[in-house]
């Protein structure tokens, strides 16, 4: 449904060959660029794309103007991905306005340095943009997730243009059953820092009404809104989306491995409702922090190395820590062989997140698990379940 008006059109572009999103996130369905352009008596072109498309975008920019010059390019998130064809629209439509925030027309020079006749016109929370029967109204959403961040709302036709909000990885005419899992995915690990900055653009929002929401990444949404949002609100509030436990363990020679799977069965068996075990080096790094992110109830399970943590597991709980993980249980499963510290190490990075309830059962496994860590492994169970 990318053009679902018949004044709003779509001429974003799909991105299929591109593997790794923002130098760290895995892509197996690629991505999406999104762009819009609203035909009126002026006309308004929204975002652009990543320079790696541009020249396709133009040609789809072109093919829908048929011939007329655009008004206006809004700009409502400058970083590349979505700004890297700012500097071949101004080629193309010299007499084009670029609308945007304060902010981003601090930072541009830095991406697109614009030409110094180059007409612009800086918008606020609560200004508007006339084009005949469609007027823009634009939202502050800073740190949404950069400081410059605008949405903007169509009012005659009810459209929210949400910037980064909404996004999902994959193309545009991914699986529509994928939304929840790769905008989680998405979320956490893009603007999953920015929770109360969502919740408040959130609350704006809820003042509008909205029939239409165009983010910069994934499909347009227009049905079950209320699905989206409250997606959106139960993520940015770090409420536990679901019940359950998710192990995520590093393993050297395999022992903590099979400790997991022991917990595991164990879980499960004293009626856990969902039990996911993820290894920290085999396993997608994002993906790990969408389901710590999902789950009510986590448990971290990492031998000792050199004194001190095993490297994985103290990636993934600094990326935590850098995501704002809070208002969860832990349950920490530490293994060594002569002086195990890992337990020690892990704990001091979890008492520094938010509203989170360390397990008072910490269970030390003596290079392999053994009666004595098993029954203590029973009684992290007995705590979690």
């Amino acid at each position: 449904m990318k053009n679902f008006s018949d004044s709003i059109k779509y001429v974003g572009v799909d991105d299929s060959d591109l593997d790794i999103f923002e130098g760290q996130y895995d892509l197996p369905n690629g991505v999406t660029y999104n762009s819009y352009v609203i035909m009126d008596e002026k006309v308004a072109v929204l975002d652009t794309v990543d320079s790696r498309k541009v020249d396709d975008w133009m040609e789809n920019l072109k093919k829908q103007l048929d011939g007329k010059a655009p008004d206006y390019l809004v700009v409502h998130h400058i970083e590349p991905d979505h700004a890297g064809g700012i500097l071949a629209f101004v080629k193309a439509y010299p007499d084009a306005t670029i609308v945007s925030s304060a902010k981003a027309f601090a930072m541009l020079p830095q991406f697109a340095p614009l030409p110094q006749a180059q007409k612009t016109l800086t918008v606020k929370e609560g200004d508007t943009l006339a084009l005949g029967k469609h007027t823009l109204q634009f939202i502050g959403a800073p740190m949404v997730h950069w400081p410059e961040v605008l949405f903007s709302y169509e009012q005659s036709e009810k459209v929210l243009f949400s910037a980064d909000a909404f996004g999902k990885f994959g193309v545009y005419d991914a699986d529509p059953d994928d939304w929840a899992c790769e905008a989680r995915r998405y979320y956490f690990n893009i603007v999953g820092k920015y929770g109360n900055q969502v919740q408040a653009v959130l609350k704006k929002a809820a003042a509008l009404d909205i029939k239409t929401i165009c983010p910069l990444h994934g499909p347009v949404l227009a049905e079950n809104l209320g699905y989206y949002i409250d997606k959106y609100n139960t993520w940015s509030s770090y409420t536990p989306e679901d019940k359950g436990v998710l192990i995520a363990f590093g393993t050297m020679h395999g022992n903590t491995a099979k400790a997991a799977e022991v917990l595991k069965q164990k879980l499960t068996a004293a009626g856990v409702e969902k039990v996911v075990v993820s290894d920290l080096v085999r396993d997608d790094m994002a993906e790990v922090i969408e389901d710590a992110f999902r789950y009510d109830r986590m448990v971290i399970m990492a031998p000792t190395y050199d004194a001190g943590l095993f490297p994985a597991m103290e990636d993934f709980l600094n990326h935590l820590k850098a995501k704002n993980y809070s208002n969860r249980k832990v349950g920490i499963v530490e293994n060594g062989t002569w002086a195990p510290m890992a337990a020690k190490k892990m704990a001091e990075i979890v008492s520094t997140f938010k509203n989170v309830t360390l397990a008072e059962t910490v269970v030390t496994i003596k290079s392999a698990l053994n009666a004595d860590s098993e029954a203590a492994l029973d009684k992290l169970v007995a705590e979690l379940a």
